[in-house]
């Protein structure tokens, strides 16, 4: 008995989110609606998702050639070990907006409504964003990488404008701003890798980039390597991510920040590891990944407002991954995958609990908090415990994350990693600090008077509990079951540097597509047509 091929999911988990989105479009009236639809075409996908990664860990990369179009010119869809855990992890963080953002209904979207639902455009928006999202874990060319980049971009923008304040709309502005700026690098990239390798598929461009001379591929990988930093926060680049997201709904400032900027991370590690190994520019990644860290936790220890403070570790963190990537080996890129992984579900799961205290207190900056603990002490413990996974305490899924990048920058042991191994527990104290003073004057201590004095203060009722405390579930399942996960990102790592799989799964794929059309006419048979 043949195997099932289950590659036919992988265009599904772009399909669906962007048929669901019209479908919720069209019931914007009808809110039950809107959320029986968001929440079970997420659902699918997520088990889609599952399934996927089933098949990419015991059958190898699951390929499909869409459309009637010639093997390698059309679009490829891959999805490998990275893509999907990058699947999963997205559509779990998901679907636990969605059900927060129902239960929270439409104040925070719109300071000046009243309602029990978000605004209508959010479930149409937030669907559009997810079939951005996949389409970029899928993409098996550069050409449509960039395309659920810019799907991304528009709803996105959508997003984070949402309600219309003025504070909303100034963000909403500098975030497009800086989209399209690594939009435009990233397309010009994708412009001179066709020129230089005659194709912008991804397994072609690896076998083809080696032949090109050194100095050609330099500027291709720095090109690729501006774009994609830029959408992933990396220093210099970084300084927009803190004025963007905190002023955004709580559902949307978790999903940026779980997802968004990992989308970059993604991209980053799929094009070097598959196009450009070797590491050509392996030191100045490891002096922006060291500088990324430093940088974004001084930001954070400076922040006085709870929002920022966890925009600045996002920044901060990102640096963790870029660490790992530039390592290059097996153990780096597996410990940079592990904290991705991890660092996508604690982001977003602490911007949800802040938007609960927001929610609870009317404010978020630490002089107006105090005493939470006692008059939420629920919300404390949901902090509390996302909050110390972040700072890496042990025995936590950070904790295990950052051992395996320093451990694997010490099998190396160049005075450079050294130094990226020392600012990492630098970086890792002065979270922990950040996350120490915020829970001391936020939760700890006597009660503030100024609690409920803000414009958006209301009770919590369950509704908000249950997705939250689900995803700190999550969050400690992910320790839990760290070994298993740990070792995926380890087969991933493997492939990623190896390539070989990768490339011959498209290859088998093309042959197969190939097969289904006729041969070309002799050309003296042609002529007595």
């Amino acid at each position: 008995m043949s195997e099932v091929n289950l590659s036919f999911i992988a265009p599904l988990l772009v399909m669906l989110p962007l048929l669901a989105a019209g479908v919720t479009l069209a019931a914007g009236r009808h809110t039950l609606v809107q959320r029986i639809i968001s929440t079970a075409v997420v659902a699918a996908c997520l088990a889609g998702s599952v399934l996927l990664l089933w098949a990419a860990d015991t059958r190898g990369p699951q390929v499909v050639a869409t459309g009637a179009w010639v093997p390698y010119e059309g679009i490829v869809l891959v999805v490998d070990r990275l893509s999907a855990l990058m699947l999963i992890v997205g559509f779990t963080i998901i679907l636990g907006v969605l059900w927060y953002s129902n239960a929270e209904g439409r104040e925070s979207f719109d300071q000046e409504a009243s309602g029990k639902a978000p605004l209508p455009i959010f479930h149409p928006s937030l669907l559009v964003m997810t079939a951005g999202v996949a389409t970029t874990f899928v993409s098996g060319d550069l050409f449509h990488m960039y395309v659920g980049f810019e799907v991304l971009l528009g709803a996105s923008f959508v997003l984070l404008t949402l309600g219309g304040t003025v504070s909303r709309v100034r963000a909403g502005v500098t975030y497009a701003f800086v989209s399209l700026l690594s939009s435009t690098v990233f397309l010009f990239a994708v412009a001179m890798v066709y020129t230089a390798t005659g194709t912008v598929n991804l397994a072609q461009v690896s076998q083809r980039m080696a032949e090109l001379p050194q100095g050609t591929q330099v500027m291709l990988q720095a090109l690729l390597l501006v774009g994609f930093a830029i959408k992933a926060a990396v220093f210099p680049m970084s300084s927009w991510l803190p004025d963007s997201y905190p002023t955004a709904p709580a559902p949307v400032t978790a999903v940026f920040a779980g997802l968004l900027t990992k989308v970059g991370v993604y991209a980053m590690i799929r094009t070097q590891t598959l196009v450009f190994p070797g590491g050509i520019l392996h030191e100045l990644m490891l002096w922006a990944a060291l500088l990324t860290m430093v940088v974004g936790i001084l930001g954070a220890v400076a922040q006085t407002e709870v929002k920022r403070m966890i925009s600045f570790t996002l920044v901060s963190h990102i640096g963790y991954m870029l660490f790992g990537l530039a390592i290059g080996t097996p153990a780096g890129i597996a410990a940079a995958i592990f904290y991705v992984i991890h660092h996508i579900l604690i982001q977003a799961t602490l911007f949800l609990v802040t938007g609960m205290v927001q929610r609870r207190t009317g404010v978020s900056t630490l002089d107006r908090l105090g005493g939470l603990i006692r008059t939420a002490p629920w919300i404390a413990l949901l902090w509390f415990v996302p909050a110390m996974n972040l700072a890496g305490i042990p025995p936590f899924s950070g904790f295990i994350g950052k051992v395996g990048l320093m451990r694997a920058a010490a099998q190396i042991g160049t005075p450079m990693l050294w130094l990226l191994v020392a600012g990492s527990v630098v970086t890792s104290l002065l979270t922990l600090y950040a996350i120490a003073k915020t829970w001391a004057k936020s939760f700890w201590g006597a009660p503030n008077r100024a609690e409920g004095m803000g414009q958006q203060a209301v009770p919590i009722g369950p509704g908000l509990f249950l997705p939250t405390g689900v995803l700190v579930l999550v969050g400690i399942g992910l320790t839990v079951f760290a070994g298993p996960i740990y070792g995926v990102s380890e087969r991933a790592a493997a492939d990623l540097v190896n390539r070989s799989s990768y490339v011959q799964a498209v290859a088998d794929a093309a042959d197969t597509a190939g097969s289904h059309y006729p041969a070309p006419l002799d050309p003296t048979e042609q002529g007595g047509h």
